[in-house]
């Protein structure tokens, strides 16, 4: 499947879904919960993201990752080998994004913020997947595991099922300002 199908079928998904119960009439912009409850969803059912950051030349550099479930406050944390290029990137630039896809639903949300690293030991303890153990030789209490905090400052959805249209003209999925 190319990209530029996948891109028009996303469009004609959201510009021919119906809407959904509870959501705003037709026409009217999405409320701040309905955007956020959507996106929760579509994450919840995506699972793993792709996680973009800058390389040293400005370049985005993209991988798939396993992201926690986001917070109350809508951060995500991320877990990786303190000697990835991208612990390097993000030490260097702390702009990041993470795109969630849902196949089955054809809906994605890209979340966009500011990512910092923590090393702080009770963090680290919080965010363990038992399935990584294989990954990390003293599992999250080593030097190796190290996390990261993506702080949202900006949610863009698209779920036609959800009630989250984009524009018809601009292609301008539903964007949501948290700064």
């Amino acid at each position: 499947m190319t990209a530029r199908y996948v891109a028009i079928l996303l469009l004609g998904l959201t510009l021919a879904a119906p809407a959904v119960a509870g959501q705003t009439a037709p026409g009217a912009p999405p409320t701040r919960e309905q955007i956020v409850s959507a996106a929760r969803t579509i994450i919840g059912n995506a699972r793993y993201a792709t996680f973009v950051t800058l390389d040293a030349d400005g370049h985005p550099q993209a991988r798939i990752v396993d992201p926690f479930e986001p917070e109350g406050d809508l951060a995500i944390w991320v877990a990786t080998n303190a000697r990835s290029r991208k612990v390097g990137q993000v030490a260097a630039s702390s702009k990041a994004t993470l795109l969630y896809f849902d196949p089955a639903g054809q809906n994605y949300v890209t979340v966009i913020g500011n990512a910092t690293l923590v090393r702080d030991a009770a963090e680290k303890a919080t965010r363990w997947k038992e399935e990584w153990a294989a990954f990390y030789k003293d599992r999250n209490k080593g030097d190796d595991y190290v996390l990261i905090r993506i702080t949202p400052t900006r949610l863009e959805v698209v779920s036609g099922a959800l009630g989250m249209r984009n524009d018809p003209e601009t292609w301008r999925p539903v964007v949501l300002e948290l700064k």
